[in-house]
């Protein structure tokens, strides 16, 4: 794959990844995009962090089973991968979101990312 190549496709899944996180937005959150996992540590008496982590952990095994399933001579969609993927990723940005409004509200630091 070419520099290229994998630029155009790195920008068309994180825009994939943006798209999925305001559909959803709509479907899962209220004016706080960390509600429904605030109201799963409530009820699990944990950290929003660990309620995510709970939640992500579902679409990690998913992949997993997906990689063992090619090993094992098993085929998947592009389609399928695609989702599984964004599903991973976008666990992971709304982790980030909950580990910086952690930081920012202990410390007043709102953090960013490196460029």
């Amino acid at each position: 794959m070419t520099s290229e190549e994998f630029n155009t496709l790195t920008k068309a899944q994180l825009k994939r990844c943006e798209d999925v996180l305001c559909t959803k937005a709509d479907e899962y959150a209220t004016d706080d995009r960390l509600h429904n996992f605030k109201q799963a540590a409530l009820l699990q008496e944990v950290t929003s962090a660990t309620a995510l982590k709970g939640m992500m952990c579902k679409h990690t095994i998913s992949v997993y089973d997906m990689i063992k399933g090619v090993e094992e001579g098993k085929e998947y969609p592009l389609a399928l991968w695609n989702e599984k993927i964004t599903d991973s990723m976008n666990y992971l940005l709304l982790l980030w979101a909950i580990v910086n409004e952690d930081k920012e509200a202990k410390s007043g630091l709102v953090l960013v990312p490196n460029k």
